[in-house]
């Protein structure tokens, strides 16, 4: 008998349901490598062939629904300390496989991956193949078990070597590797991690630079490291001798919130200063600088951060009288008894939005027109061109060091950003 057209209809869409959890998994992993090449974010046929291979959801915590361990930008915690600050996760999806691309990984490599979870190592082991080998370390036990334990359950065990080791030191008895991905956040690169890279090899890492971090892959040239190319992303901060502290100062409002200053390095001395500069009221300065929505502005944030002297992060507590005001962003900068924050508000007839300054106390008006020179200076000469990083460790010949290079220290060397001027 002759089927309807709406009936045919239907029955397509139950026959392409999934029957169990595995086949939904295994639908909605095909659909994230799909986004994961539209985006850009894959583009090696080794590193879309892991992703379409490993399941993903087994390196979960137990209940996490399907479609969170599938998401393209989701990130999941898998522990987190007496604070409730996450300190261990999954790192979300676009990120792993930008990583994996940046380390330009091939069959019979041999990889260190910093931070254990067992995900990224089980698709380091899939591009690399029985001929290569992957060891994968953390500095929480509990970390390694957990990752032990899911490595094991879905075969990759025999692959991966997963040991208990602060990666400040290295790892003794391994190495040379051709490649190093770090999945924590890191505010220096570890001598051990030099000493370990092979002559021309790649170390991938979430590189912490006055607060504003880049996952950048750079290529072993020398003694120095060269970068190829950079994204934005964030992870959970490096813990043990690799650990940087930053400088906190908190401030009460009218309403009685707090709000929390972060300096990474460098703070500006005299902070007393500031004792109730958030009691008065704000004034606001704009800089003409306006982006349309939906287009990113990330390297504003890095900008400011190497070019701004006395920047910070901002936090603001639920209930403060900043929290209530709209269309802030967490970083800001301090001149003296003066703290202005980075803003926006309606321009482009309501297609974008310009960049402005709050500002806050006896010295506001200082602070507010050094962020708004700088948010100047970036349109001028950032918004429009990548920049490229170098790391110089302590010891090695800095006189190749570029002369439009701006140069950061670090405990362990310096590293530098040069920003090419647009054509």
């Amino acid at each position: 008998m002759p089927v309807r057209p709406d009936e045919k209809e239907v029955r397509v869409t139950q026959m392409a349901e999934p029957r169990t959890s595995a086949d939904r998994a295994a639908q909605l992993r095909a659909a994230l490598v799909d986004t994961l090449r539209d985006e850009g974010m894959v583009t090696r046929a080794l590193v879309e062939a892991a992703v379409r291979v490993v399941p993903r959801e087994r390196f979960m915590p137990a209940g996490t629904p399907l479609e969170v361990a599938y998401a393209y930008d989701n990130s999941v915690v898998t522990k987190r300390d007496q604070h409730g600050m996450a300190i261990s996760s999954v790192s979300a999806a676009y990120i792993q496989a930008r990583m994996l691309e940046l380390a330009e990984l091939r069959p019979g490599m041999t990889v260190l991956e910093v931070g254990s979870g067992g995900l990224n190592a089980a698709y380091i082991a899939e591009i690399v193949g029985p001929e290569g080998r992957v060891v994968s370390i953390d500095i929480d036990p509990e970390v390694i078990d957990r990752a032990a334990t899911a490595l094991d359950a879905t075969g990759y065990s025999s692959r991966v070597r997963v040991l208990v080791a602060d990666a400040e030191h290295g790892v003794p008895d391994e190495g040379p590797f051709d490649a190093i991905i770090v999945t924590v956040g890191a505010w220096d690169i570890a001598p051990a991690w030099l000493g370990q890279l092979a002559p021309d090899g790649v170390l991938v890492l979430p590189l912490i630079m006055n607060g504003v971090t880049r996952t950048i892959g750079f290529r072993r040239d020398g003694d120095q490291l060269v970068s190829t190319s950079a994204e934005v992303a964030g992870f959970v901060p490096m813990q043990g001798a690799g650990s940087h502290a930053n400088q906190v100062l908190e401030l009460a409002d009218t309403t009685g919130g707090k709000v929390k200053l972060s300096f990474d390095s460098g703070a500006p001395p005299d902070l007393i200063q500031l004792d109730g500069v958030l009691n008065a009221g704000a004034a606001e300065w704009w800089s003409g600088v306006t982006v349309s929505h939906g287009i990113s502005f990330a390297d504003l944030h890095l900008w400011l951060a190497w070019y701004l002297d006395g920047f910070c992060r901002l936090a603001a507590d639920e209930g403060s009288a900043l929290a209530a005001r709209k269309r802030w962003l967490p970083f800001a900068v301090v001149r003296g008894a003066g703290l202005a924050c980075l803003v926006l508000r309606d321009a482009m007839q309501g297609a974008g939005a310009e960049f402005g300054a709050r500002a806050y106390g006896r010295d506001g008006q200082v602070a507010a027109a050094a962020l708004i020179e700088q948010i100047q200076a970036w349109d001028r000469a950032g918004r429009h061109t990548p920049p490229t990083f170098a790391y110089w460790p302590a010891g090695g010949d800095r006189s190749q060091i570029r002369a439009d290079a701006t140069v950061m220290n670090k405990t362990h060397g310096v590293v530098t950003i040069s920003w090419p001027t647009s054509s």
